[in-house]
């Protein structure tokens, strides 16, 4: 059910009725996995923080089900330069008592990271080291990258659910690393390279929307082409 006042979702499947289009998104995920089964959903910061419904869900989620990854994803990935996302892993499980999530392994992509769509895209290659410490096949074995004297820099790590659920509001938006750029001004990219990355990021997002517009025109022609 839809309120269309207020654009919001009743769902008795749902744990909680928001508006927020995200938070839904993910309760709508969780209601189509089967026992056992496994998701990947791109989510964008506010998810990981937002109060009050948000909170909600994440409690949720976090007891209900494993709960065992999170990629940070960097900035420049979108159309929309200022949009932070991220991937979160979970596996439905059965109804229990005690939480299913007992570690949540956090790969920082972000920090530190400066990718744009055209001068500096993203590569599998980037992804490697994630890739790799993910190991899929026995998750059970993950050892984290970060320590706090060996290697401050490291990019994964591990928090128990007693420590998530601590957090204020369960938040899992969480990063350890050092941001250079907040400190360092010699650290951002010369002027003109960021002049033009706003550029290209713009003339991107232009190129999508006339892909949008021209499928959009082919939808209403009924797939034929128009001649005026």
């Amino acid at each position: 059910k839809i309120s269309r006042e207020k654009d919001i979702v009743e769902r008795p499947d749902f744990w909680v009725t928001t508006s927020n289009k995200q938070l839904n998104f993910v309760q709508h995920v969780k209601t189509l996995l089967k026992q056992n089964g496994r998701a990947a959903v791109v989510v964008p910061d506010n998810v990981l923080f937002e109060g009050g419904a948000g909170e909600t869900i994440r409690r949720k989620l976090l007891h209900e089900c494993d709960v065992h990854t999170l990629l940070r994803l960097p900035t420049g990935l979108f159309y929309a330069q200022g949009v932070k996302a991220n991937v979160l892993f979970f596996d439905k499980k059965p109804a229990s008592e005690t939480p299913w999530t007992k570690k949540l392994w956090i790969y920082d992509l972000r920090t530190n990271r400066h990718f744009t769509l055209k001068t500096n895209p993203l590569k599998r290659e980037d992804l490697d080291e994630f890739v790799r410490l993910y190991n899929p096949d026995n998750r059970h074995a993950r050892k984290a990258t970060w320590t706090e004297k060996r290697n401050p820099q490291g990019r994964w790590r591990a928090y128990d659910y007693k420590d998530l659920v601590a957090r204020d509001k369960a938040s899992l938006d969480i990063f350890w690393l050092k941001d250079d750029s907040l400190s360092e001004s010699e650290n951002l990219p010369a002027p003109e390279i960021i002049a033009q990355e706003i550029i290209e990021d713009m003339e991107a997002a232009l190129e999508q929307f006339r892909e949008i517009a021209e499928d959009l025109g082919t939808e209403a022609s009924g797939g034929e082409d128009v001649t005026t």
